[in-house]
């Protein structure tokens, strides 16, 4: 095996991290955890790892010993899992960075296929990564604008709330519950409830009509993520006894 020239190793090195960097600049620039510098460190990584096994042990060949480059694709990948899965966070009922978690395990396959001087597997992998990240959530919102998340907060009395009720509402609705906060308002001697929750927001109302039905309940009031609100659906529900 014939040791690589300088020129050819810095193009295997400046391509994994060029490639790494473009995807990096995409989760950048919407506000995730693993930006540009990430991705492109772990391109870069990935292509040299590749180098150093295919080429960095060739004065110790012989007709004894054998090399196996290969082998250093299943590491990198089982390595670079570690990695991403650093980026995953789990609050409150609700996964993030999945998708960040994902970019960082292929641009590792992106850097491994640069190492190797496999530079059109290389781009067309960069190029399809880009189309999944960006191009799709446009298509993404088209697809399932009807199953957005709903944040519903609920004003009982002091002492009025309660959880194993509105879980069966929820429930009832078909609905999925993503996370549930309750917070006391030490001043107006009440419960404030935040809920989130996945649902169709067409039939929300049924929810907020059943919430407010509860005993206790003086306020309810709705906003809607990733989606635009319903026409004709109140943001607010008040009570008419409600003085506060």
């Amino acid at each position: 095996m014939t040791a690589l020239t300088p020129a050819d190793l810095i193009l295997r090195l400046s391509v994994a991290t060029i490639l790494g960097a473009v995807i990096g600049i995409e989760r950048e620039r919407t506000e995730h955890a693993a930006g540009l510098r990430t991705h492109a460190l772990v391109s870069l990584g990935a292509a040299l790892f590749m180098i150093v096994s295919a080429y960095g042990f060739t004065s110790v060949l012989g007709t004894n010993v054998t090399l196996d480059p290969s082998r250093v694709a299943g590491q990198v990948a089982s390595g670079v899992g570690f990695l991403g899965a650093g980026t995953i966070i789990l609050r409150r009922e609700i996964v993030r960075g999945l998708t960040t978690a994902a970019s960082i395990w292929t641009v590792a396959a992106i850097g491994l296929a640069s190492g190797g001087g496999m530079y059109e597997s290389a781009a067309i992998a960069t190029i399809l990564v880009l189309i999944v990240l960006a191009a799709m959530r446009p298509l993404e919102k088209i697809l399932f604008t009807s199953r957005r998340r709903i944040r519903i907060s609920i004003v009982f009395s002091a002492q009025a709330f309660n959880e194993e009720r509105v879980r069966r509402i929820v429930s009832d609705a078909g609905a999925r519950l993503q996370s549930i906060e309750l917070r006391f308002d030490n001043e107006k001697q009440r419960d404030r409830v935040e809920l989130t929750l996945r649902h169709d927001i067409a039939q929300v109302s049924t929810i907020t009509q059943a919430l407010r039905a509860l005993e206790g309940v003086r306020e309810v009031r709705t906003s809607f993520q990733g989606a635009a609100t319903p026409q004709g659906y109140a943001l607010t529900n008040e009570k008419t006894e409600d003085q506060d």
